[in-house]
């Protein structure tokens, strides 16, 4: 069969030709998709207790950290001072001049804000404390005395040097 001016004479032959032509279309069948969901449920549970095990960390030495550095910077406020800010000057003493005129205060304080706790709360501050001449401390995740755990108080008295 001849064709003439790119028209054949056979309208099933053009469309076995559009059909030889054209890219085949495939998509992904149920039972792949839902290979592939399993496999990937699969792997978060496999994974996500290590992740969550990770932030967990993170956050307790987070609090380690600022636990430390506030009583760092208690500790140059008493050597300027000759004493600790008292509980009811609490941990503002660090980054708020105090009124007494003599009191010493370095240029910009001794700390630029009082950071808080990993799980969104102010550090707290006892002076004298019930574990040493000062308390600094969180109550944990859950934000009440005691706990185990995450739960537990993190105070300075436990923190390694």
């Amino acid at each position: 069969m001849t064709l003439t001016s790119g028209h054949s004479a056979n309208p099933s032959q053009r469309h076995m030709a559009m059909r030889i032509h054209a890219p085949s279309q495939r998509g992904f069948t149920l039972i792949e998709i839902m290979v592939v969901v399993v496999i990937l449920g699969i792997l978060a549970a496999l994974i996500a207790p290590s992740v969550i095990n990770r932030i967990d960390d993170a956050q307790l030495v987070a609090a380690r950290q600022d636990i430390r550095a506030i009583e760092s910077s208690l500790n140059l406020y008493k050597l300027d001072n000759f004493r600790y800010p008292s509980t009811e000057d609490g941990l503002d003493a660090l980054v708020t001049r105090p009124s007494d005129p003599s009191a010493k205060w370095p240029e910009g304080g001794y700390l630029k804000q009082i950071p808080k706790d990993p799980w969104g709360r102010p550090y707290l501050y006892l002076q004298p404390g019930n574990n040493g001449s000062i308390d600094v401390y969180s109550l944990g995740r859950d934000g009440q005395p005691g706990g185990v755990g995450l739960d537990a108080d993190l105070g300075n008295w436990a923190v390694e040097n």
